[in-house]
């Protein structure tokens, strides 16, 4: 096996060359993202090296109940983080949010871990808290767009429902459109990464195992293990966050709630 290629303190200081560049570009254009992107720089150099620091006691530890409590708050931060960003939701969705990221994290993580990479240490944090953070990375993203395109959609074709409602359908199959729409776009990202990956980008698992020195066709399955991975993940969350929340749109009536019956403002 090569030695593993490693970044000095100065290499890394260095790299902040390359987000002065982006800064540049921004205060020159007047683009107004120059105070995100020097406070996106500070926070990830601070909240990595945290996290470092705090995985190699976590690791010493390696306490099975440890670990899972390690994931349980990764998913509470991820809702946290998906929840900010839906923007056409009318309520503010945090626990089944959560409990749409925790279910598709333990049981595609607990299938990943224990049956295809972690052997019989599967349960340890070095195997485990790495693919959780994969799966919610993704995830989140998933359930973010499918749930703030579902409610969007819903604003758009309220007309339409209501007269499939008139017309004494019940509610899941008066938004089955908008349902299945949304499952659509949040499985977009997945689906687009699936048909590039390999022809136009080497993922972040493949390339970090290949800068440690290890064969490139052994970190190619473990990418392809992580591909499916995300896949099933993504779409397991995003269906139920969906399933879990599209009985809101409904008074306890069977009508449309008068929130939906208006689009928000720079809506088309």
């Amino acid at each position: 096996m090569k030695q593993v290629i490693l970044i000095s303190n100065g290499q890394l200081a260095t790299s902040v060359v390359l987000v002065l560049i982006a800064g540049l570009v921004s205060a020159a254009l007047r683009l107004g993202v120059l105070r995100s992107l020097a406070w996106g720089t500070l926070r990830t150099f601070l909240q990595l090296g945290l996290i470092g620091y705090a995985l190699v006691h976590i690791f010493a530890i390696d306490h099975p109940l440890l670990v899972a409590g390690v994931v349980a708050l990764m998913v509470s931060a991820g809702a946290h983080a998906a929840v900010g960003r839906m923007r056409h939701v009318p309520f503010r969705p945090y626990l089944v949010a959560a409990v749409s990221l925790g279910a598709s994290t333990y049981l595609v993580g607990i299938f990943v871990c224990a049956l295809l990479i972690g052997g019989d240490h599967w349960y340890t944090g070095r195997v485990a808290i790495p693919i959780a953070g994969m799966i919610l990375g993704n995830t989140l993203n998933g359930v973010s767009l499918s749930l703030d395109r579902f409610f969007a959609d819903v604003r758009a074709r309220a007309p339409e429902i209501e007269q499939r409602l008139s017309l004494g359908y019940e509610r899941w199959e008066a938004v089955r459109p908008q349902l299945r729409a949304a499952l659509r776009a949040g499985m977009t990202p997945t689906l687009n990464a699936l048909m590039i990956v390999g022809v136009v980008s080497l993922p972040g698992m493949m390339t970090g195992q290949i800068l440690a020195g290890v064969d490139p066709l052994t970190a190619a399955r473990y990418q392809i293990v992580v591909m499916m991975m995300v896949a099933a993940s993504v779409t397991l969350g995003s269906l139920t966050l969906v399933l879990l929340s599209y009985r809101r749109c409904f008074t306890s009536d069977q009508a449309l709630r008068p929130e939906l019956l208006t689009r928000y403002e720079g809506e088309g």
